[in-house]
C-alpha cells in the first residue's frame, strides 16, 4: 500500500505548519504570511467548530497555491468529510486497524501517527512505511528517531509535537525524517 503517495506530498514540504483556527478572520492573514515565507503547505486541525469551514476557505481561496491537509483525523466520518472537501492529505495522531481500509480507499494521501516500536511494527505489517511520530517531545524526540532509524531503516517519519524553531533542523538532518510539523512558524 502506498498511503496514496504520502511521500510525494511530504517530500515537497520539509516544514508543515500545524494550525488550529479559532475564527474565520485568522485564516487569510496566516495563509498569506505562510505563502510569503515560501511555505506552501498547511495542516488544519479538527480541534474547533470552524475547522471544516476553514479548510473549505483555504481550498477555495488558495487553490493551486497551498497543499491543504486535515489533521487530527480519528474516525470514519472525518475521512468521509476529507473526501468531500478534497483535501490534499490527512494526518492522524495515532494508528487504528479499523481505519486502514478507509484511509486507503479515500485515495487521499495519509500519514498515521505512532509513538512506539509496536505501533511501527503494526504499521509495517499493514504496508505503511511513512509515519507521523507524535507527540515527539514526549516519546524521546530526536534520540528516539535516531534509534528508530537503526531499527526500522526503511521507515520515514514526520515528527510533530514539541518541535520548535530551534530544533526542527536537527530533526530534518536525520536521514529517516522526511518532514516536520509544528506551529512555530505561525507565531
Amino acid at each position: 500500500m502506498s498511503q496514496n503517495n504520502i511521500r510525494e506530498v511530504l517530500g515537497k514540504h520539509a516544514v508543515i505548519p500545524v494550525v488550529t483556527f479559532n475564527t474565520m478572520e485568522e485564516i487569510t492573514p496566516l495563509v498569506e504570511k505562510l505563502l510569503s515565507r515560501n511555505i506552501n503547505c498547511i495542516e488544519i486541525t479538527l480541534r474547533t467548530a470552524i475547522a471544516y469551514d476553514a479548510i473549505k476557505k483555504v481550498k477555495s481561496d488558495y487553490a493551486g497555491k497551498i497543499n491543504v491537509g486535515m489533521g487530527t483525523v480519528v474516525n470514519l466520518a472525518q475521512i468521509q468529510k476529507a473526501v468531500e472537501l478534497g483535501v490534499d492529505f490527512m494526518v492522524s495522531p495515532g494508528i487504528s486497524a479499523s481505519l486502514f481500509d478507509a484511509f486507503e480507499n479515500s485515495k487521499i494521501a495519509f500519514i498515521p501517527g505512532i509513538a512506539t516500536p509496536s505501533e511501527i511494527i503494526l504499521a509495517l505489517q499493514n504496508g505503511y512505511d511513512t509515519l507521523k511520530f507524535f507527540p515527539a517531545h514526549l516519546f524521546g524526540g530526536y534520540e528516539a528517531l535516531k534509534t528508530f532509524g537503526q531499527v526500522f531503516p526503511n521507515v520515514k517519519f514526520c515528527p510533530t509535537g514539541g518541535i520548535s524553531e530551534d530544533t526542527f533542523q536537527k530533526y530534518l538532518d536525520l536521514s529517516n525524517v522526511i518532514s516536520v510539523g509544528g506551529s512555530w512558524m505561525t507565531k
